[in-house]
């Protein structure tokens, strides 16, 4: 497991490979959503700032998917259909990547905590807290 103050930068994408990105990842904290898109597609968020996410292909193989507020900008591949990264709601100034789409790194080497996404509105708040603690 890296140390929690040394970033390490990683590849990940989608699993055809017409997505490819860069990643920082500055402390392996990561969050698991029993909400309903998130618990389908087994997403597991690194919530990461701007500057630390580089889209290196792909822009013209994604497709974007809306629902409900249509704040969150939930991207996947139009060729192969994994959503390795988006636009979160509850952080709509970064960017959230698949920790399951980043090569060379294994969800069990976070620490990972639980969001109570089935009941969004009541608990986003302690989320965005966390983040802002944890960076």
């Amino acid at each position: 497991m890296m140390g929690q103050g040394s970033p390490e930068v990683v590849e990940g994408g989608c699993h055809c490979g017409a997505v490819r990105y860069r990643v920082t990842i500055r402390k392996r904290d990561a969050v698991q959503c029993n909400c309903s898109i998130c618990s389908k597609k087994g997403f597991v968020h690194l919530i990461v700032r701007e500057p630390d996410f580089e889209l290196l292909r792909g822009a013209d193989a994604l497709t974007t998917y809306t629902f409900g507020t249509h704040t969150a900008k939930h991207h996947f591949c139009k060729h192969c259909g994994i959503h390795s990264y988006y636009r979160p709601r509850s952080h709509p100034d970064r960017i959230d990547v698949n920790v399951r789409c980043l090569e060379g790194v294994d969800p069990s080497d976070f620490h990972l905590s639980a969001f109570d996404g089935q009941h969004w509105e009541e608990n986003v708040e302690e989320l965005r807290r966390r983040q802002r603690e944890s960076q």
